[in-house]
């Protein structure tokens, strides 16, 4: 008999436990309005009630499994699934081992495997594993002895050691923990690896748990699910420069500015004390509403209004990491644009340890920051001096740094310093422009993010990479007119002349000048 074929994109597994299923007596019901909803398998989870028992509800959810031709799987129970006739089972680490499974199951029958590192996922693929079930990604309660959260880092590793070792076209994956609604689309995306072949690597699928068996109307969560699992690239905004030949900067930085002043997008910044005061002035110069709520409850009702958040890391404390992460995840399901300030990054153990989990607890559409900080975020560990940065890799590796960031993060990357490395993974951007007084007055790196956010929030659909480009003209070339006017005496009087050309540039480009930006000294590349 042949293997079953299956479509492993939304699947579903089952928990009848209290903290997960509301009324026990709807079981079937749910299991079969999930089916009409669009599930594509499902796994009958049963943890608790005895062999007998889990076999006649097993055979039960069979009939309905096959009424909809979806496969059923056993989990950990391989004499359940015997006893059945279903068609195959899912094993854990510390289940039977996937050699004896497959003895007992034989060849025609699906075998899936927890995997939560490489290595499990090696093996697993050599033992002959029809797929793996990889996670935990997120935090969840509905399984509660995770050897470790990995994130879409985490699963990224996975499918780029099966893709070195041949067996990614040969073995599915699916993920699964704490997959929801708010989350499907950015780890479908961000789980996304480049490899050495010309093309992408991506998951099969994803298990859900919760977001089916404890919704109130599980057919309608399963066709929402299936819809996002389908629409993961909303993510991405495009790189329109592609399109736009010669003209590109001229054209799209005076549009992004123009619409900038038309909408007066909000950002909505979680930054220390220090910069708050400034980070506004600089919001409201270039054309932006700013709000500083530090308040993570906040958070879900202003990523309503279309706006952007701006995470600056300048005061990590318990409570602090938080708020940060209830707003990263509000400004996620709102799919409205996240800038990641890592200041001071590499400092600490604490701050290592910080940026870590923001990475894990949402999709970022910009990473910005020094050298430091740029390599403390990709996993280089060296200490930093407070948020200074002491340049040491070439030109060339800065820039392959900031390439492979975004490809691994799936979004845009800037390294500041005398030249800014800008990339998106698929195009590349050097800025030359800037003063030395930006570095001699607090605030200014926080406050670039802050720019950058407002352009973001007016034109991260179009093309998030050309966006922040924008901001960082608009930003270092203000700063170079500002130091050259005469009122200009040093760092003091820099910041309100600044001030003003950031305004002044907005104004001309609204009403056609472009001038100032012949002092832009950028190159854009196309990897």
């Amino acid at each position: 008999m042949p293997k079953p074929k299956v479509n492993y994109s939304l699947y579903l597994v089952t928990d009848s436990t209290p903290a997960v299923l509301k009324d026990p007596s709807q079981f079937f019901d749910i299991v079969e309005k999930a089916l009409r909803g669009g599930v594509t398998l499902v796994q009958l989870r049963e943890k608790t009630a005895d062999t007998g028992e889990i076999i006649g509800i097993a055979k039960k959810l069979h009939k309905l499994t096959k009424k909809y031709e979806v496969p059923l799987l056993i989990n950990d129970r391989v004499d359940v699934a015997l006893a059945v006739g279903c068609e195959g089972v899912h094993i854990g680490q510390d289940d039977m081992d996937l050699e004896t499974a497959r003895e007992l199951l034989g060849d025609d029958k699906i075998i899936g495997v927890t995997v939560s590192n490489v290595e499990e996922a090696i093996k697993a693929c050599e033992g002959g594993a029809d797929y793996l079930g990889i996670g935990t990604v997120y935090a969840t309660p509905t399984k509660t002895n995770t050897k470790s959260i990995i994130g879409a880092a985490g699963v990224r590793e996975i499918l780029a050691v099966m893709d070195s070792a041949g067996y990614y076209e040969k073995v599915n994956t699916v993920c699964i923990g704490g997959l929801n609604k708010t989350n499907i689309p950015r780890i479908l995306y961000q789980s996304q690896h480049f490899g050495d072949k010309p093309r992408v690597l991506v998951l099969n699928g994803v298990a859900v748990v919760s977001a089916i068996m404890s919704a109130d109307d599980p057919e309608e969560a399963s066709k929402e699910l299936m819809t996002l699992v389908n629409s993961s690239q909303k993510f991405r905004g495009s790189s329109l420069i592609s399109l736009r030949g010669d003209r590109g900067v001229l054209e799209v930085v005076g549009d992004i500015i123009k619409k900038v002043h038309e909408e007066k997008p909000l950002t909505h910044n979680i930054t220390n004390l220090v910069v708050q005061n400034f980070a506004a002035n600089v919001a409201l110069a270039v054309g932006g509403s700013p709000i500083m709520a530090n308040y993570g409850e906040e958070a879900a009702d202003l990523a309503k209004l279309g706006g952007s958040l701006v995470v600056n890391m300048g005061t990590v404390t318990p409570e602090g990491l938080l708020n940060y992460y209830k707003a990263l995840q509000a400004y996620n399901v709102a799919v409205q644009p996240v800038v990641f300030d890592p200041v001071g990054a590499g400092a600490t153990s604490v701050r290592r340890e910080a940026v870590k989990s923001i990475l894990a607890n949402g999709y970022l559409d910009v990473i910005k920051g020094n050298e430091g900080e740029i390599k403390t975020v990709w996993g280089s560990v060296e200490q930093q001096k407070g948020v200074d940065s002491r340049d040491s890799l070439t030109p060339e590796d800065k820039l392959d740094l900031v390439v492979k960031l975004a490809r691994r993060e799936q979004n845009v990357v800037v390294m500041t310093g005398k030249t800014d490395y800008v990339s998106d993974g698929y195009w590349t951007v050097t800025i030359s422009n800037g003063h030395e007084y930006l570095g001699l007055v607090t605030g200014t790196g926080c406050t670039l993010g802050t720019a950058i956010s407002v352009a973001l929030a007016a034109y991260h659909k179009e093309d998030k990479l050309w966006a922040v480009v924008t901001a960082m003209l608009h930003f270092e070339i203000a700063a170079e007119i500002a130091a050259e006017r005469e009122d200009v005496k040093g760092p003091g009087t820099f910041i309100s002349a600044f001030l003003d050309e950031l305004y002044n540039i907005r104004i001309a480009t609204v009403n056609g000048d472009m001038k100032w930006l012949e002092r832009a000294k950028v190159t854009a590349t196309k990897l």
